[in-house]
């Protein structure tokens, strides 16, 4: 995985199209839906650092971002480089989900835990992982312990409790692969390490 600074020249650039600090500034300042993603890749920054004693101030400082963008977003979440949130209202992330690199959620998106009480009465939980270049659209809902695989596209409104092949195209409710070798959709793909 890489580094939450590393992540976060990622993010800026899906958001503009390059990097810079004074871009990192500007969308903090003026994009709502990007300033949880800053707040989160600080939290985790200061996390593995020295700093760590601050890292309760900067967990407020990521509630209060995600609260004004109307996000349940926790900063614990494992997420790769290049993450774009369009629009962003009513998204839901659980803290147990892994999601890739280049990957897009647009708002009302939830991703979120499935609990399972198996015959002897044994709870098994399971949390979404999502592959590197996802494209899920709104308010598609993806539970439970499945992978979403390379490429693919949750299309709006669909519900994905089960695994997902790279490079499929998922609709309906409950979700089945409509498309196969679909193309990504990722708009100002991070430029990533060893891609």
């Amino acid at each position: 995985m890489t580094s939450p600074v590393q992540a976060l020249r990622g993010d800026t650039h899906r958001q503009f199209g390059r990097y810079s600090a004074a871009l990192v500034c500007r969308g903090f300042l003026t994009r709502r839906n990007f300033r949880p993603i800053v707040t989160l890749r600080l939290c985790q920054a200061v996390r593995a650092s020295r700093a760590r004693p601050l890292l309760p101030l900067f967990k407020l400082a990521h509630r209060l971002c995600s609260h004004w963008a109307g996000m349940d977003f926790s900063w614990q979440t494992e997420i790769g480089a290049g993450l774009a949130i369009t629009h962003g209202w009513s998204l839901v992330v659980s803290p147990g989900a892994r999601i890739g690199a280049n990957v897009t959620l647009f708002h009302g998106v939830t991703l979120g835990r499935r609990d399972r009480i198996a015959a002897d009465g044994a709870r098994q939980t399971g949390y979404p992982r999502i592959e590197d270049e996802v494209w899920i659209g709104p308010h598609a809902i993806i539970v439970g312990g499945v992978t979403i695989g390379r490429g693919s596209r949750i299309g709006g409104g669909a519900f994905v409790s089960a695994d997902v092949p790279p490079y499929s195209v998922v609709s309906g409710n409950p979700g089945v692969v409509v498309r196969s070798g679909c193309t990504p959709d990722v708009m100002n793909p991070a430029p990533l390490a060893g891609a």
